[in-house]
Parts: C-alpha cells; sequence; structure tokens
C-alpha cells in the first residue's frame, strides 16, 4: 500500500563524480559531488552555490569529472566534509566541515596531467571526462546553480573497455553510487558515510555491516 510522504531529499540513487576545478591559485580543487547526469556528450552538474567548485566553474569555465569506481570508496570519504573554502560556510563548519587546500593528499589519490583543460585528472579513476562548462542556471531557491558542461576528450582504462570498440564495459565499470547519502557498489552498502552522519540521515538496521 502507498502512503503520502513529504520526502525530505530525493536522492535515489546516482553516481559519484569527483569534480577537478581550477582555485584561483592555480592548483586544483577536488570535491565529490553526485547530482550529475548525462545526454549525448553534454552533462549537468547540480552544486550548491557556496562551494569552491561552483565558485571556480563560473570563474574558469572548465572541470575535470572523474567518475568514482566502488573500490574508491575510503577515498570519497575522506574528502566528504572538507571544503576547498577557506572561508568555510557558516552551515558547513556547523556539520563539520573543514578547510582542506590539497585535496588529493587529504584523499590519497594521485594528480594527473589533462591534455585540453587546466584542472588535474585522477588518475585513480579509470573513467575521466575533461570538460567546458557551456552555462549556469540558478535553481529556484538561489541556493544551488545547475551547470551545462560539455564533454572535450574521454579516457577510460583498457581494463573498463570493450576491446576494439569505443565503449565501456558494463560488467567491468562498478560506480560508486550514494544512494540517500550513503555508498552502494554492486548493489550493497559498502561502508558507513560521514557524509550521512553529518546530514543525519537514519539508518535502516541492515545499512551497514
Amino acid at each position: 500500500m502507498h502512503q503520502t510522504i513529504d520526502l525530505k531529499v530525493l536522492y535515489f540513487g546516482t553516481p559519484v563524480v569527483l569534480i577537478s576545478s581550477r582555485n584561483p591559485d592555480g592548483t586544483t580543487n577536488l570535491a565529490p559531488m553526485s547530482s550529475a547526469w548525462w545526454l549525448g556528450h553534454e552533462c549537468v552538474l547540480g552544486l550548491g552555490n557556496s562551494s569552491q567548485t561552483a565558485a571556480n566553474l563560473r570563474r574558469e569555465g572548465e572541470c575535470v569529472l572523474n567518475l568514482v569506481p566502488s573500490t574508491l570508496v575510503a577515498a570519497v570519504d575522506r574528502l566528504a566534509l572538507t571544503t576547498g573554502r577557506a572561508d568555510v560556510p557558516a552551515h558547513k563548519a556547523t556539520m563539520g566541515y573543514r578547510h582542506v587546500a590539497d585535496k588529493f593528499r587529504a584523499a590519497g589519490l594521485t594528480p594527473q596531467q589533462s591534455q585540453l583543460v587546466r584542472p588535474q585528472r585522477v588518475e585513480e579513476c579509470p573513467i575521466q571526462l575533461e570538460c567546458t562548462v557551456t552555462a549556469a542556471h540558478p535553481l529556484s531557491d538561489l541556493s544551488a546553480t545547475a551547470f551545462h558542461a560539455k564533454v572535450l576528450r574521454a579516457y577510460a582504462e583498457e581494463r573498463v573497455s570493450i576491446p576494439g570498440t569505443a565503449y565501456v564495459d558494463p560488467v567491468a565499470w562498478d560506480p560508486l553510487i550514494m544512494k540517500f547519502c550513503e555508498f552502494f557498489g554492486g548493489g550493497e552498502n559498502l561502508a558507513e558515510s560521514r557524509l550521512a552522519a553529518a546530514w543525519e540521515m537514519p539508518h535502516s538496521p541492515a545499512a551497514v555491516s
């Protein structure tokens, strides 16, 4: 039986993306997000306006979308409550966010030089997309922006590609999925999530082993 429910979060399950963007000092900021979807060779990215990533995308107009495999759940979780902003927004500070300048080091990930854009790629991510930002649309409540990005160049490791084709192997590629702030891969809850705790998301009894 269905029931009427005023859902607090409409966050049913999307792939985790590590967005590389260029800071004002020329360094690369790295931020996990999961409000992204693709159509053809373009994508839409939903980002909070108070983030360093949003400011970087507006100013620089380019980024790298590093698609995260389920095996990198620990690295993503280490970035969950960090921000590239030195002046941590008050609402994030109350949730436990802290400023981190070197996100690669904090996550234990390796920077890799890009070819068509200035932000660096994440070497450990088997799929990487260098993009240019083509438009930015503020959402109705003015707290977030939908950025449109066009993929300029895609990279895929051989182990997740179908040999002799331009396709990713859907069996070999196991993306890290964030579902209501919890981490999933292969259909299973993988690990506890700092973000879920910070947002005070309820856990079902079987959510975390």
